[in-house]
């Protein structure tokens, strides 16, 4: 464990602050004391310098010129001095040493053997100390007394006291603190540990149960020992992991059934935030509006949806919406879209984006348009035969017509338009059961070949009447097997067919080929017919729709034909399509799956 780490750990902290409280008490306490013991001693020498100077000096102020007397001043230095332990000097006022306990310095001057600060001041009538060192490294404490006579100060006693004891004793107590500080320092950063082990432990097994809930581990649970803060912080830890893992059991199942609702609703959902991005776009909605999800990552709301309509972007959907949902339709990329929006909020009613639904109402739109026309063709479509028959039948029961020609003419084109209205109801009908899966089938294995050369041997007749030559290509054929309700794939022939002789002019050519390739059997009927426009093609499938509405009514089309055409070869899974060009002849090709090659028979 590195030092910062283990600074790092609660353990650690709780030791280093224990021992750094007490270093510092214990620092101050030493020195405070330290300072006291040695302020002590040295009072004491001071106090015993003044009690010796006090004891002998009114002897020496009795002089008035120190020099004259200075075989009896010398005396009682002598005298004095075999009672102390101090070295005692007199220095009269020009600074010469007239007597000590020391007679090696007697006549010398004072100014080099003595503190020259201190005897200055002393024969300026103060009383002066100092501290300093002997040449030999003696530390030494010096004092100095005035001695004054007749008010005028004839010199003074300077004593100079040897103070190593004072330092070794204050080296000795500074050893005695250290080594207790040392002792003291030990026992607490033991009694630390023992203390922050108390702490951390609890601690410690409280951060590996949070570390393993954060993996989604909610099971732990940790021992309470004590009833102190720690206890009670795992007795709420407890309680905690209790409610957070059911919290987030309910949350979980919230999010899963909304991230499930988003993913298969087919509706499209946008969320923009106040600052313009995107921050949900269910699949529904990329899909409609084909985008990306680097595309939300990366770029803005306006960017990304502005671009579909002015009316959607930030600016006018924010204000649309400021007094509640709003509604707006655009289109893109062929299709229609449907959007609602409207503002959401926080908990504190601040607002904090946009929600938007998006629809796809293509087909709907399509729908619709397709059920007002089919309604509009129908009823157009039986209004013609019934007026029709509406006249003549009037015509016959109002007037008195004795010519039986007439009469039959009459009734022959009643009998027609009947006819037209009950070929009209039939194919409304079996468009009805095709819609709704109600159609029974008869699907066998089939030569397709065989039934091809039905449907245009029953159209020769049609197309004799026109002097128009139906021509079959089968390549050298002679079974293409499918499988198929033989009478639902002649009627879709026969309506191609019809379809190629009605548009055809007179000794026109209509060429049928029948082939195969891979798994799938192919008829085309190509005519040189009129041609259709190409923006018509698309359409041409739909109910009741005409390229030439006047000239299709007046050949007797209802317009449902290709479309049944349509659905029954769709439900044999094959497919049929249409190439033309106007004034060249159209072109259909049917496509229908191949019968597997072990044979089928009696399919339904």
């Amino acid at each position: 464990m590195t030092i910062k780490k283990r600074w790092k750990s609660i353990r650690w902290r709780i030791v280093s602050i224990y021992f750094l409280l007490v270093f510092i008490a214990m620092t101050i306490t030493g020195v405070f004391i330290m300072r006291e013991l040695e302020a002590y001693q040295m009072e004491s020498i001071r106090d015993n310098f003044t009690k010796i100077v006090q004891e002998n000096i009114l002897s020496l102020q009795e002089y008035d010129d120190l020099k004259s007397y200075q075989n009896e001043i010398q005396a009682d230095i002598l005298a004095w001095s075999e009672s102390l332990r101090e070295e005692m000097f007199v220095v009269n006022d020009d600074f010469i040493i007239i007597a000590s306990s020391n007679l090696n310095y007697i006549g010398k001057s004072g100014l080099n053997l003595l503190d020259q600060y201190i005897l200055v001041r002393g024969l300026s009538g103060q009383i002066a100390e100092s501290d300093g060192f002997l040449a030999s490294g003696i530390p030494v404490k010096n004092m100095v007394f005035p001695l004054e006579n007749g008010g005028k100060i004839t010199g003074v006693v300077c004593l100079r006291a040897d103070i190593s004891s004072v330092y070794e004793t204050q080296r000795q107590s500074k050893m005695i603190f250290l080594k207790s500080m040392f002792v003291a320092l030990l026992v607490t950063v033991a009694l630390g540990f023992i203390i922050s082990r108390s702490i951390t432990i609890p601690i410690n097994e409280l951060t590996e149960k949070a570390e393993k809930m954060s993996r989604g581990d909610f099971s732990q649970e940790v021992s309470v020992k004590s009833d102190d803060e720690i206890g009670r912080l795992a007795v709420m830890f407890n309680l905690l992991r209790e409610k957070l893992d059911f919290t987030l059991s309910e949350i979980s199942n919230e999010k899963s059934k909304l991230e499930t609702i988003l993913k298969y609703m087919a509706d499209g959902l946008l969320a923009i935030d106040m600052n313009r991005r995107i921050i949900l776009a269910n699949p529904a909605a990329t899909i409609m509006l084909s985008i990306k999800q680097k595309d939300i990552e990366k770029k803005g709301y306006d960017e990304i949806i502005g671009k579909y309509s002015k009316k959607l972007r930030f600016d006018c959907i924010l204000e649309n919406c400021k007094n509640g949902g709003a509604h707006d339709t655009f289109d893109y990329s062929g299709r229609a879209f449907s959007v609602r929006y409207d503002r959401f909020r926080d908990e504190s009613d601040e607002d904090v984006g946009i929600i938007m639904l998006l629809q796809d109402i293509t087909e709907q739109q399509k729908l619709e348009h397709m059920q007002r026309d089919f309604v509009a063709n129908v009823s157009h479509e039986l209004k013609t035969p019934l007026t029709t028959i509406k006249s003549y039948t009037e015509t016959l029961v109002e007037r008195e017509i004795t010519d039986c020609e007439t009469i039959r003419g009459f009734l022959t084109i009643v009998d027609a338009e009947a006819d037209r209205m009950s070929r009209l109801v039939r194919e409304l009908l079996q468009l009805s059961r095709l819609d709704y899966k109600q159609e029974r089938w008869y699907k066998k294995e089939v030569n397709l070949l065989n039934v091809v050369k039905t449907a245009v041997t029953k159209m020769e007749i049609t197309a004799d009447a026109k002097d128009q030559q139906l021509n079959l290509q089968i390549d050298g054929e002679q079974k293409i097997m499918t499988v198929i309700d033989r009478d639902r794939m002649e009627q879709v022939l026969l309506n191609v067919l019809s379809n190629a002789i009605k548009y055809s002019p007179e000794r026109g050519h209509i060429d049928i080929v029948v082939f195969k390739e891979e798994n799938k059997a192919y008829i085309t009927v190509k005519d040189d017919g009129i041609g259709i426009a190409e923006k018509e093609i698309p359409r041409i499938f739909e109910r009741f729709y005409r390229v030439d509405k006047a000239r299709s009514r007046e050949m007797g089309g209802t317009g449902l034909g290709l479309s049944i055409a349509k659905q029954i070869v769709e439900e044999h899974g094959g497919n049929i399509c249409i190439e033309s060009r106007i004034g060249k002849g159209t072109k259909i090709t049917i496509t229908l799956p191949l019968a597997p090659t072990r044979g089928i028979s009696n399919i339904e």
